[in-house]
């Protein structure tokens, strides 16, 4: 089971609420109501296609369930867990109008959400041996962050920001509106005592003033290999360092041994390529 990271109550209540907006954009199923009778049951089994790691079981049973209480999911495997192609990952059975109907949208959420922990799953591998994490950003699906930024941590990633207002973000824009960098700084810890303040450095020089300014993160954006490993040779594991910006799968080894804390992609949630899963009806009755 995914550990979602804030209340029971409030997230059954959000998952809830993103589920049957889902639902509802279907629509009555015209189609499977007009083959199969009322009384009509039937088994059905979910398959990996391809090599990946699930992610959103919890999420597909809630469509089954909502659609109609008396549909039942087994699972052979777990959240996080790698699959192969052709194996078994789940069984449904139950009302053949309810499984056809929740089908497409259960699939939909957790191929995605199988999706993103794949891709996480690849950048976590790319960085062992070394001290780097990889951390997700808020370039996620609108309306299912909480569902993206679960499959991250399914995948071995770590979150950054829920949001807005769990940690404070200090980037080029504040800074250029609040006139500095100690200021946009200050102004911040004025408000929002007690939160954690991380700021974005674009030169060496900003690296040098956030040490002084005693920030939580410095966030190394768009930076060159050789300015990260200055950079980190400058803080001495003073503060965290993330690296942000153009970050893929194909250089972000390379970022991580430079010796920097953290790096973020964008890439984990807003270009995913959906998990092939299909469900395939085992008989009708």
């Amino acid at each position: 089971m995914i550990s979602w990271g804030i209340s029971a109550v409030h997230t059954h209540r959000l998952i809830d609420d993103i589920i049957r907006l889902a639902l509802e954009e279907d629509g009555p199923d015209i189609t499977t109501e007009a083959i199969f009778p009322a009384e009509a049951t039937l088994d059905a089994v979910m398959k990996a296609k391809e090599h990946g790691v699930i992610a959103g079981l919890d999420v597909a049973a809630g469509v089954f369930f909502i659609t109609d209480p008396a549909i039942v999911c087994t699972f052979d495997v777990k959240d996080g867990d790698a699959v192969s192609p052709g194996q078994r990952i789940a069984v449904v059975t139950g009302p053949a109008r309810g499984i056809l109907k929740a089908e497409r949208v259960a699939l939909n959420f957790l191929q995605r959400m199988s999706g993103i922990a794949t891709m996480t799953a690849q950048y976590v591998h790319r960085l062992q041996e070394t001290q780097a994490r990889i951390l997700d950003t808020r370039k996620t699906a609108p309306g299912q962050r909480l569902l993206d930024k679960a499959a991250v941590r399914c995948g071995g990633g770590q979150n950054h920001r829920m949001g807005l207002f769990d940690m404070a973000l200090i980037k080029d824009n504040h800074i250029d509106a609040a006139g500095s960098m100690p200021e946009a700084v200050a102004r911040v810890r004025r408000t929002c005592p007690g939160i954690p303040v991380e700021v974005e450095a674009r030169t060496i020089d900003d690296v040098r003033t956030l040490l002084e300014l005693k920030v939580d993160r410095i966030m190394l954006d768009n930076f060159s290999l050789d300015m990260m490993r200055r950079a980190v040779a400058l803080v001495a594991g003073r503060v965290p360092l993330e690296a942000s910006g153009g970050i893929t799968l194909e250089n972000v080894r390379d970022v991580a041994l430079t010796g920097v804390d953290y790096i973020s992609a964008g890439e984990i949630t807003h270009s995913v390529r959906a998990l092939d899963i299909s469900m395939i009806i085992e008989e009708a009755r």
